[in-house]
């Protein structure tokens, strides 16, 4: 790992170390409870019946047999939802959750049993009769938009460009930024390379599958236990679908088994609460593998058009994106996301950008790291690396004549503050890596990409409470997925002169902490650890009003510099937070801190990456044989998890680009739901995955972080593509670029090539 940039060099004594993570002897024994391992007295055990059709009328449901057998003690429908008229939105919900008047994917959950034990909640699942009408089904997003398309959403019409369009359609959404005159841009440019491309919908593959387990009280309060990356939007949605007052829900977030943005949607939470309302038992559901693969949101499969032009010395002079998402067989706005980040690394005065959310029957789609922004820059880093070939530009020197800096105009509008993307390149070009001799053998060659991600921000809440032993504790209402407890440790330590392990960190649930939205987005770090600070910083001033009264001086002399309270009078030694914490019963009582914060902007991240691979041309196996990421974090706060998130984001995006994939029967059923065919990538597949962490501190956030996790994910698909077309001569423009698929386009090369040789 190499650390570039002055961020945190010497002006923190915490920030930027390795502590041991204090939930890591809880994970490691197998002590940490996950959301499965929930145990209630008179426990009752729910299954879901799915629907196995891919878009099929319910004309009937019939639950009379599984209510009679032996040990099942409810069973519920759509119907078991407050009825009466009701707004398309919350219909749009409550069809997520359980089908009313049609099933809408393969997998679409109809019914849901609770029964003493799971075996019986199963079998009695098998014995509700539904009466379907098949109806013809549309699985791609390019059929999707066609005229005689079946429409997946009877009533559904298209949102675009303010208004609304009377004619039903598949298109749910339809955004467009547009800056200059594109067409005058495209002719005035000396070169302009036009392309399309199409990446497939694949999975988050998180270990622990979705479950909830729900207690639904005589009292009228209602306590969830979820492995959810948004437990306060799960409470929210549960008090919208049930009407009931908020007030009535507790959800508290469990241990998560992975997430990437794939446990940020509820499904078995409300079925939970329906059945345990019902019994007046809590009641656990649990998913297996093919249901997650099936009824979960997999990221969108996408179709994208390219059109770049430049000048002869690589200079941008415009850019089109044409850009339709999957969106699942329910609404959605991923196509947006996507509209913001496909060109925003690049400088370009004539920007045309059209981004189409597209209905399929299949799950509605979820954010997965970085959500629509790897599908996007798959296209548009392809593009440039066609450029930098035709101009004979070294492309890095192409991405640095046009990358942004801090004042440039994102190509959707925004303005951007101080960025680092220009020091990622940089950090690169200087790379051990990038400096050495590209492989040379056959069928070997290096590639290379960039990846660019906004980061969210939203609300946070955080207490920080200094104990009567001078320690601290941190809570938060952020579920940890990526070791952010000890981030926030970290950053409480810092402002209060304290180690890492003198802080302890904890998750609160609803009732607990204020309200704080998702663990995603690249927020939590940033965002949550701003609330942190804030609360430290409260936490502080608190403390310099009793270390007055101590000292017998005003407030206004006590001050707090390098960890300890000082006196601006004479006489008085330097006291730590480790001192006063003991004094603190004499002098008031506890010390509690608190915050909540909702920024208006974060700093956006950029990462740029190089990989050198080596294709067998026989079996169209693409071996990776070095690989470097580098990225823009702001500061890094704990390095071992700033590297790990870099280094997981590749091996994500490394699966996306080679091997993941869903593969669906003519029917539209899923036909690998099991990560034995689902093929993700093990450690026999990725090298020592290299890191450089840029440190150019974002403005607004006290420590200057940056999201980390969503950026690495992006840049190798593209930097893949490029690579392989330098190893064999051929542009896959179609993700994933697998052993078959790469074997296909050597012999299709190879087929074109013969004649024309023969012909010469």
């Amino acid at each position: 790992m190499e650390q570039q940039g002055s961020s945190g060099k010497g002006k923190y004594k915490v920030i930027g170390t390795r502590p041991i993570r204090h939930d890591g002897e809880d994970k490691v024994t197998g002590r940490a409870q996950y959301g499965a391992d929930i145990m209630l007295q008179d426990q009752l055990y729910g299954h879901l019946l799915r629907s196995p059709h891919s878009n099929a009328k319910i004309l009937k449901i019939d639950t009379s047999k599984a209510e009679a057998m032996p040990g099942v003690r409810a069973v519920v429908t759509s119907q078991d939802f407050p009825q009466g008229e009701i707004s398309a939105g919350k219909k749009y919900a409550r069809d997520r959750i359980l089908a009313s008047d049609k099933a809408l994917f393969k997998g679409h959950p109809i019914a849901a049993v609770a029964a003493e034990d799971r075996w019986t909640a199963e079998e009695a699942a098998k014995a509700i009769e539904v009466s379907y009408e098949v109806l013809p089904a549309v699985m791609d997003v390019m059929e999707a938009i066609k005229e005689d398309a079946p429409l997946v959403q009877e009533g559904n019409t298209t949102s675009t460009l303010g208004g609304q369009d009377a004619k039903p359609s598949n298109i749910v959404n339809h955004t467009q930024h547009k800056r200059g005159d594109v067409d005058d841009g495209f002719a005035k440019a000396e070169l302009v390379i036009e392309r399309e491309f199409d990446t497939k919908a694949v999975h988050q593959g998180y270990i622990e599958p979705q479950n909830a387990t729900a207690l639904a009280r005589s009292d009228g309060q209602i306590t969830v236990w979820c492995s959810s990356q948004a437990p306060f939007w799960v409470r929210a949605e549960l008090s919208a679908l049930l009407e009931l007052p908020l007030s009535r829900f507790k959800v508290v977030p469990m241990e998560i088994g992975g997430g990437f943005g794939g446990k940020i949607n509820s499904y078995l939470e409300a079925p939970a609460v329906l059945l345990s309302k019902k019994t007046g038992q809590p009641v656990k559901l649990v998913m297996s593998r093919a249901d997650v693969f099936e009824a979960t949101g997999q990221a969108s499969a996408v179709h994208s058009k390219i059109k770049i032009g430049v000048n002869k010395d690589g200079a941008i002079v415009a850019g089109q994106a044409w850009l339709a998402y999957e969106s699942g067989a329910l609404p959605s706005n991923w196509g947006m996301q996507g509209s913001m980040c496909v060109f925003a690394p690049y400088k370009m005065e004539h920007v045309l950008i059209d981004a189409y959310d597209v209905l399929t029957n299949t799950s509605k789609v979820a954010a997965y790291r970085a959500p629509s922004s790897p599908q996007a820059m798959f296209g548009t880093e392809s593009v440039m690396d066609e450029i930098a070939q035709e101009l004979g530009m070294d492309p890095i020197e192409l991405r640095l004549k046009n990358a942004v800096q801090e004042g440039d105009l994102r190509a959707d509008g925004p303005k951007f503050p101080r960025i680092g993307f220009k020091e990622t390149l940089e950090a690169i070009k200087n790379s051990d890596h990038y400096k050495s001799p590209p492989p040379s053998a056959p069928n070997q060659a290096r590639g290379l990409a960039a990846g660019f991600w906004f980061n969210a921000g939203m609300q946070s809440s955080a207490t920080v409470g200094i104990n009567m032993d001078g320690t601290a504790s941190v809570v938060t209402g952020s579920v940890d997925i990526g070791g952010s407890r000890a981030s926030m440790s970290i950053m409480a330590a810092e402002a209060l002169g304290l180690t890492a392990e003198e802080v302890r960190p904890s998750v609160a649930d609803t009732d607990s902490i204020g309200h704080t939205d998702v663990t995603g987005g690249s927020r939590t770090t940033a965002v949550t650890g701003t609330a942190v600070y804030e609360a430290a910083q409260d936490a502080i001033g608190q403390m310099k009003k009793r270390v007055a009264k101590l000292w017998d001086i005003s407030e206004e002399q006590v001050v707090f510099e390098d960890g300890a309270f000082k006196s601006t009078a004479n006489g008085h030694d330097p006291m730590t937070v480790k001192e006063l914490g003991p004094k603190l019963g004499m002098t008031g009582g506890p010390v509690l801190g608190s915050a909540t914060v909702a920024p208006k902007s974060v700093g956006a991240g950029f990462g740029v990456h190089v990989v050198d691979i080596e294709v067998d041309p026989e079996t169209g196996k693409v071996a990776i044989l070095r690989y470097t990421a580098a990225q823009d974090v702001g500061t890094a706060i704990h390095l071992s998890y700033v590297e790990g998130q870099m280094q997981g984001g590749v091996v994500q995006g490394i699966g996306w680009a080679l091997n993941e994939e869903y593969i669906r029967g003519e029917d539209g059923a899923m036909q690998n739901t099991g990560f034995l065919d689902y093929r993700v990538p093990t450690m026999l597949d990725v090298p020592n995955i290299e890191t450089i962490i840029v440190e150019v501190p974002a403005p607004g956030q006290p420590y200057g972080v940056r999201g980390v996790g969503e950026v690495p994910i992006i840049p190798p698909l593209g930097a893949l593509h490029n690579a392989i077309y330098k190893a064999i001569g051929v542009r896959l423009r179609a993700l994933p670029m697998s052993p078959p698929s790469v074997v296909k386009a050597i012999h299709e090369a190879r087929k074109i090539a013969e004649p024309a040789a023969a012909r010469t």
